[in-house]
């Protein structure tokens, strides 16, 4: 029996044994999967070096001026070299004493959090190091858990076994949210101070320190009573730690909270950046541009994109009051008689009239070097905030006689000269269903309209009779008097002369991609175009017949200085030089005689042209110099007339255009276009374009291909 009793015992302590050690093994198990599920969840710590976090693409302007930045979150990653002491001192004071001590978290604060959350359970007490607070902004979210919280200690640790303090404190500081969409400590002072790191106050400092917590609640704009608590705490904090004198401490303590954000102005070239956006993000994607830190050297000079800006406005502004008034629309007038003032007795500016439901015309406006075609000036509108609408880009819209040099250059190119008679004289097209037709022998207005009554009850026929800005023709002219004095008469009769075919095929090399219509019309410009292809092809004859496209970017470099893409000049011959220098050359002249006359108050050699479309729905004006071209376009986006059909591209634009031009080139020497071999000078009688006879008192000085001067007088 005590055999069996002795048996019985050691069976029993055997299976205790081996329930301890199944349990045991049970335990291990799942320890096993639990540090499995742990650990599988967290990212190789080595990544840290490699980390980038989202940074601002940065816009420069042609000067490297800053311009715009792209970022989803506004961020400048900087050395800690160029942080303040007081900051780097503030933050360990405020949220890690011990950084300098502990492997990476602290037994005592994550002791002290876990107790309070199960009492309370909630995860809601803090205790996390500076390196705990930064691997969970990089690699782990912000949802609070106790299984987090073990991920977040084991990544401090490897963290601090891979970097040195100064290296997470400057990741920490450049990572860390302040608020208003502020990351890092960089773009947190130009939110809070709109200032440089290097120029904030002890003061400044410690309120940006306060914020990190909880950047609503300690908000100074929002919620200043608590954010002046929170600096003065923090003062007092680097104080009793040693950071900082009593003296120090009570100074700053002294200086008065920001009282409001820093305005964030509507910055001029608004329409310039999102230009370059709209080609950028497709090509980079939405990610690189926003994310990764690019440089974007452009062509843009803000300097004078901003005075163009404010020119254009303030001359349309006052466009519009005209207008409202012509309207009969009633706008208050300020006097001195009932000035308000203020409760000092100062007196307060009027505001402008509201003309928001008023007729509201827009403009656009474009820049650019004539020989490389680098975009100096882009604007798109009159308000950006208000319409993204770029109509210096996307708009098309009627030239009008804008549209003529592309037929003179025809007529140059068919041995015509700037003597050559062509005929202002009244004319009959029809178009008989398959082509457009003239009388030829018809040369007087009535007879015209005589000649096409028969037509004109005919579905199968339409007619069409042109006619010169103000009905009236000269009969026969030069050339250059022609497009001086924009003559519609004539333009349609070369078009019918040289072919509508040869007029299109030249505004193609010259620059126009738009739709040309085959009509006879096109010579007055009633095809839609875009302010911006315009002017890159009217600069086609101010570089010596080379066309160069419009480009805005200079170059694109990444973060880390390699240049993804850089600008290569492109140039394509598509005119003789001499023929190119006849029209510039006429084009002079209509800023010295004809239409463009607003723009000799420049008081240097100007190639120009105007235009107004049918019905003056748009007026333009494009002009150079031998550095710099730029055009103009005004109208309503509605197509609605302007000034009951009475403005024109040449009485309307010109003057503002002229505005601008004289800022813009206020610094460029005032060149003449360079004379090419081939083209010889002779004066000659500007009415019959023949030679000048000696008593000639109107005699003038012709450039002509040498070969094509006239032989007679």
């Amino acid at each position: 029996m005590k055999f069996i009793k002795t048996f019985l015992e050691l069976a029993r302590s055997k299976a205790a044994v081996y329930v301890i050690l199944g349990a045991l093994f049970i335990s291990i198990i799942i320890l096993a999967c639990f540090a499995r599920y742990i650990l599988s969840a967290l990212p190789p710590v080595y990544e840290m070096e490699e980390y980038t976090p989202s940074l601002s693409t940065k816009v420069y302007d042609v000067n490297e001026k800053l311009i715009h930045e792209f970022s989803i979150e506004k961020r400048s990653m900087v050395p800690l070299e160029e942080i303040p002491v007081d900051i780097q001192n503030g933050v360990i004071a405020m949220e890690d004493r011990a950084f300098f001590e502990h492997p990476g978290f602290s037994i005592k604060g994550t002791l002290r959090a876990v107790i309070y959350d199960l009492f309370t359970a909630r995860a809601k007490q803090g205790g996390s190091t500076l390196t705990q607070q930064l691997s969970r902004g990089v690699f782990l979210s912000k949802e609070k858990k106790i299984i987090r919280k073990i991920r977040e200690i084991i990544l401090a640790v490897q963290i601090e076994n891979r970097f040195s303090k100064y290296e997470i404190l400057q990741l920490y500081l450049n990572e860390i949210y302040f608020g208003r969409g502020a990351y890092g400590i960089k773009a947190a002072a130009k939110k809070y101070f709109n200032k440089e790191l290097q120029d904030l106050s002890l003061a400044e400092s410690a309120l940006l320190v306060g914020v990190i917590p909880a950047p609503e609640r300690y908000n100074p704009f929002s919620s200043p009573d608590r954010a002046l608590e929170r600096r003065r705490l923090v003062l007092k904090v680097m104080q009793e730690q040693g950071f900082i004198t009593e003296e120090e401490a009570a100074l700053a303590m002294e200086e008065p909270l920001p009282e409001k954000a820093p305005e964030e102005k509507d910055k001029p070239g608004q329409y310039f950046i999102e230009h370059i956006r709209r080609y950028l993000e497709p090509k980079y994607g939405m990610d690189v541009l926003w994310k990764a830190g690019l440089s974007i050297y452009t062509t843009i000079d803000i300097e004078k994109q901003t005075a163009a800006e404010e020119l254009m406005e303030k001359k349309l502004h006052e466009y519009d009051l005209k207008i409202a008034k012509g309207l009969g629309i009633d706008i208050p007038e300020f006097s001195d008689e009932n000035v308000e003032t203020t409760e000092d007795g100062e007196p307060v500016e009027p505001t402008e009239p509201d003309l928001t439901n008023y007729p509201r015309l827009q403009g656009s406006f474009i820049v650019r070097d004539v020989k490389t075609g680098a975009v100096r000036v882009l604007i798109g509108g009159r308000d950006y905030s208000e319409s993204r609408f770029n109509r210096a880009t996307q708009s098309k819209r009627q030239p009008g006689s804008s549209f003529k040099p592309f037929v003179w250059m025809a007529a140059l190119q068919k041995n015509y000269t700037p003597a050559t008679l062509v005929k202002d004289l009244p004319t009959l097209f029809y178009f008989d269903g398959k082509n457009w037709r003239t009388f030829d022998e018809e040369e007087d207005q009535y007879s015209l309209s005589l000649a096409g009554q028969s037509f004109i009850s005919s579905k199968s026929f339409s007619v069409w009779v042109p006619q010169n800005m103000g009905g009236r023709s000269s009969g026969w002219v030069t050339l250059r008097s022609a497009l001086e004095k924009s003559k519609n008469l004539v333009a349609v009769n070369l078009i019918d002369a040289i072919g509508i075919g040869n007029v299109i095929s030249v505004a193609r090399k010259a620059g126009i991609k738009s739709n040309l219509a085959p009509v006879p019309a096109l010579a007055l410009g009633v095809s839609a175009v875009t302010l911006e292809e315009l002017l890159s092809a009217m600069s086609t004859f101010g570089n010596n017949g080379i066309h160069t496209e419009n480009y805005f970017i200079e170059k694109v470099v990444d973060a880390n200085g390699r240049v993804l893409e850089q600008h290569i000049p492109y140039e394509q011959g598509a005119f003789s030089q001499q023929d190119s220098y006849l029209l510039i050359n006429m084009m002079k002249g209509v800023t010295d005689r004809g239409t463009a006359g607003a723009a000799r108050t420049l008081k240097r050699p100007l190639a120009a042209k105007t235009g107004t479309s049918q019905n003056h729905r748009d007026t333009w004006f494009v002009g150079m110099t031998p550095q710099t071209a730029a055009a103009a376009w005004m109208g309503y986006d509605d197509d609605t007339s302007q000034k009951d059909g009475r403005w024109t591209g040449g009485g309307s634009v010109g003057p503002w255009w002229t505005d601008i031009m004289e800022v813009i080139l206020k610094d460029e020497e005032p060149l003449d276009f360079p004379v090419p071999e081939g083209i010889s000078f002779v004066y000659i009688n500007p009415v019959t374009g023949k030679l000048a006879q000696p008593t000639d008192r109107t005699k003038f000085l012709e450039a002509f291909k040498k070969g094509t001067e006239p032989k007679s007088f």
